[in-house]
């Protein structure tokens, strides 16, 4: 009994496989050539060789961000090249800027994700109010698994500030908090994907990853904040009859918007390891100054979602201590009005009409510890971000769309 109770904490399940990915409870079920009515949550499915399109009417005012959840089934066979590649076109044909790839890279099955954006600014294109159309293809090889698989559609508008917005933050910390990764750790739930996603501040948290699962867990990240993200997995046993796994873990980190933030990977060997992920500073210049696509992606104050995968070949679980850390705020303010759902005070994104409350850890953010004698400096340095392997492809557009 005090076995299952300690299992219960830490959403494992004696005799289950990993859950699925859970679609949010007000998405709506949508096909090929519908209309996308405003900002909410769709579903749809989706195989290789398929394109999917849907029509959303665009203003002239406002920044739109169109993404899409790739989420098969845990343990279901996929391909390395399996994905999707979003675009978003004129009734024409004609590209509103590049299109996004999203890809597995592996042959694990977890949920995937990304966005394509119009940014409302003169001498961009498709400026004109009107009906677009949001383009969703699977791709892959021909003999890869085949199947459909969930894709889950977000639409999210964002209003152009009135007043214009800082230049964006040139010099940043490149080490995190002197306290952080010094405790064993609380327990903590995460969710199947970013509508269940457990509800984390600052600190140290326990769970465990079964064989093929992904854990979601969200953080808030106000303007001028920082995030520095570490995942220790525990000892665990060897992969049999090899003395490793490629790739085996998995940590990725997305915004608001579900856009990808970055990606890092290392070997699964049953031994203890660590990955680490640190981001530059939240700010709405981001988008335009950005001389990375990590950078970049931190254009939002608000929810940013952290994802540990374990790949499916691992024989036995994995115990994983996840270290969080929420700079202070440099004081870099930012243009915006209203909230997101469960966003930080400040930024704008609108992703329906109804939004559920945010969860009340979601508050505990912020990590002290910042001395005045901290040296900032330009780019990161020990964690880099650059060096972070990405999900995208030579065709993946800036971040500055």
């Amino acid at each position: 009994m005090a076995a299952a109770l300690v299992l219960g904490a830490l959403g494992v399940h004696a005799g289950t496989g990993p859950a699925a990915y859970r679609t949010a409870s007000d998405a709506r079920p949508v096909g090929s050539g519908a209309v996308l009515p405003g900002p909410g949550t769709y579903t749809d499915s989706i195989a290789k060789g398929e394109t999917h399109t849907y029509r959303v009417r665009l203003d002239g005012t406002s920044n739109v961000y169109l993404s899409a959840v790739l989420a098969p089934a845990p343990g279901k066979p996929v391909d390395v090249v399996d994905g999707l590649s979003l675009s978003l076109r004129t009734p024409d044909g004609t590209p509103c800027g590049m299109h996004t790839d999203i890809r597995f890279y592996g042959d694990t099955a977890r949920p995937i994700a990304d966005y394509v954006s119009r940014r409302a600014e003169p001498g961009r294109d498709c400026q004109e109010p009107g009906e677009y159309v949001f383009v969703v293809e699977g791709v892959g090889r021909a003999e890869g698994a085949p199947g459909r698989r969930t894709v889950e559609l977000g639409y999210v508008v964002e209003p152009v500030p009135g007043e214009p917005a800082p230049p964006a933050p040139t010099a940043w910390r490149t080490e995190p908090p002197a306290a952080f990764g010094t405790g064993q750790g609380r327990a903590a739930r995460g969710g199947t994907g970013f509508n269940d996603a457990g509800g984390l501040g600052g600190g140290s948290w326990r769970d465990e990853l079964r064989p093929g699962e992904s854990r979601f867990y969200r953080v808030p990240v106000d303007w001028g904040q920082q995030l520095f993200v570490r995942a220790r997995f525990g000892n665990a046993t060897a992969p049999p009859g090899r003395s490793a796994l490629p790739d085996g873990l998995r940590l990725a980190l997305y915004n608001p918007a579900r856009g990808a933030v970055d990606e890092t990977k290392g070997l699964y060997t049953g031994d203890p390891a660590s990955l680490s992920l640190a981001t530059a500073p939240a700010a709405y210049a981001n988008r335009t100054a950005a001389a990375t696509n990590a950078v970049g992606a931190m254009r939002f104050a608000g929810t940013y979602y952290v994802q540990l995968t374990l790949d499916r070949a691992a024989p036995t679980p994995v115990p994983v201590t996840l270290d969080l850390a929420v700079t202070p705020s440099s004081g870099h303010a930012d243009p915006g009005s209203g909230s997101g759902p469960g966003s930080a005070p400040g930024s704008g994104l609108v992703s329906g009409p109804v939004a559920a409350a945010p969860d009340p850890t979601l508050r505990a953010i912020g990590i002290t510890g910042v001395t005045a004698g901290t040296v900032l400096v330009a780019g990161l340095g020990a964690w880099p971000l650059v060096q972070r392997t990405r999900r995208r492809t030579q065709g993946r557009h800036a971040r500055g769309a």
